[in-house]
């Protein structure tokens, strides 16, 4: 599983601004290995139902994962036919690898997939990405699980996709309902933030990226759609289910391990401008009094099975300090992970130097609940003792929650230092000039967080190299980790941290 420990933030969601740019807003991937017969319907079909009924600039991009049959022709005679077509060539399989591709390299505020049968109705793709058009959500998913959703799929399918939804729920309490319909939509900037998290290239991509997003408290918004099943589909299920089976078994193992930092793809509170300077809002008060309690209750436990166990062979003082000295070690490292949620090993050791510290509060508060029993009475019964520790255990739990939440815990921000300002996103206006005569910069057409929405031009320059490499005059040949601009790197692009304040009027999101 990828790791990036960067830290940061993205920031609040807006409406993209309408505007006269000619970039498109809307770029729709259609991932594609050897589809000659299915690919020039689709894209007419798609191209018509864009040009009637969406109303700002828009591209089509064909990917084609490695096709060895006329696939590249079909997409490089289409990307000649129309102008708002285009078409990458990537030299190795997976659906995964097209879409980071194409994504990472696309100047489209707005990114979509949709698989090239068209299965799903297109009446659901404005209502798909509506919502991230708006700042209303971070990505849009078709559902063909919603109760009004209509389906016509064979007993097969329905099983199997049921069933993998099932095992999404319970082993990664995913909440969205459905993973594997292909249509899909995401806002660029979360794209580039999200994108070198997500490991899979193949079919379990979606899943992954989805599990990633919701982790991470990004919002997902489903669509009821339409879905008929093609029967000529050249997916082969079982692979494609155990290939799941194994990529859940390595997100959750990921998950669980704290070896995936999420908080760069976190969102500031609120995205109402009179919500941005809200100073002082706990953050996640209610879900850490819930996580504290679990972990309390079950250390409670495990601390008194170690105390009737040293108890065989020492006497209660000891036997209380041992127990307590396990169960602390145990319920700071619980506590670190589940109810603060803080991944990785960095600053481990002085987390528990810390717990140890209110370890020995506690130590002083039930050794002391200790000698005033005996005191009071020289020969305890057993009984006794464990309900004095249980009394004196409850006093300390409280003290414990907060010297975790305001000591051991507290939120930081990037440089470290506490942090009480949980929402801020002024938006940033272009720099003032140096001196009363500084000449002014033109200004990029692309300028600013967001090209500003387009109304559909005839035609619109595409962003991608054109050059003729036996394929088609708008056809640009890929191999994993090649960028737009011919450069190599990773196949999964890495992209710079993104944080509440970081904007730059030069450059997008």
């Amino acid at each position: 599983m990828r790791t990036d420990t960067s830290p940061g933030t993205l920031p609040a969601r807006e409406h993209l601004p309408a505007g006269d740019a000619g970039t498109p807003v809307l770029d729709v991937v259609i991932p594609v290995y050897n589809e000659e017969k299915d690919l020039q319907p689709c894209v007419l079909r798609l191209h018509d139902h864009l040009k009637r009924t969406f109303p700002y600039a828009f591209r089509i991009t064909v990917a084609d994962n490695a096709s060895t049959d006329t696939t590249p022709q079909v997409a490089a005679g289409l990307a000649a036919e129309l102008p708002e077509v285009t078409s990458f060539r990537l030299e190795q399989k997976g659906r995964g690898r097209a879409l980071r591709t194409v994504w990472s390299a696309s100047d489209a505020p707005i990114l979509a997939y949709m698989d090239v049968d068209l299965s799903t109705d297109l009446n659901a793709l404005l209502p798909l990405v509506a919502p991230l058009i708006s700042g209303h959500s971070d990505l849009a998913i078709g559902s063909r699980l919603a109760r009004s959703s209509r389906v016509v799929r064979g007993a097969k399918r329905e099983f199997i996709s049921r069933t993998y939804n099932l095992i999404l729920r319970g082993s990664l309490q995913a909440r969205f309902s459905d993973a594997q319909c292909g249509f899909k939509a995401i806002r660029r900037d979360v794209a580039q933030a999200l994108l070198p998290l997500v490991e899979d290239t193949g079919w379990f991509f979606d899943t992954e990226m989805l599990v990633l997003a919701e982790r991470a408290g990004l919002r997902i918004h489903e669509v009821p759609v339409d879905w008929v099943d093609d029967p000529d589909s050249t997916v082969h299920i079982v692979k494609t289910a155990t290939d799941d089976l194994k990529g859940v078994w390595r997100v959750g193992k990921a998950l669980a391990s704290g070896s995936l930092s999420l908080d760069r793809l976190t969102r500031p509170f609120g995205d109402d401008p009179r919500d941005r300077d809200i100073q002082d809002v706990p953050k996640g008060l209610a879900r850490q009094l819930v996580g504290f309690c679990v972990v309390g209750g079950l250390s409670t436990l495990f601390y008194l099975v170690l105390y009737s166990l040293f108890r065989q062979f020492s006497g209660a003082q000891i036997a209380n300090a041992l127990a307590l000295l396990v169960s602390a070690v145990a319920n700071t490292a619980a506590n670190r992970r589940l109810t603060f949620g803080v991944r990785g090993r960095g600053g481990a050791v002085r987390h528990q130097a810390q717990g140890l510290v209110v370890f020995g509060i506690g130590l002083a508060l039930t050794s002391g609940s200790l000698a005033a029993l005996n005191a009071a009475s020289s020969d305890p019964a057993h009984s006794t003792e464990l309900a004095v520790l249980i009394a004196a255990n409850l006093a300390a739990t409280v003290l414990r929650f907060l010297l975790f939440r305001a000591w051991v815990f507290p939120d930081r921000d990037d440089s470290g230092a506490a942090s009480t300002v949980v929402a801020s996103n002024t938006p940033a206006g272009p720099a003032p000039a140096a001196g009363p005569t500084a000449p002014q910069a033109p200004r990029a057409p692309h300028s600013g967080p967001y090209a500003p929405l387009s109304q559909r031009p005839p035609a619109h320059p595409t962003p991608y190299d054109t050059t003729n490499l036996n394929t088609g005059p708008t056809t640009t040949r890929f191999r994993a980790g090649e960028a737009a601009d011919g450069t190599w790197r990773d196949a999964t692009t890495r992209s710079r941290t993104l944080r509440p304040h970081d904007t730059d009027p030069g450059e997008p999101r």
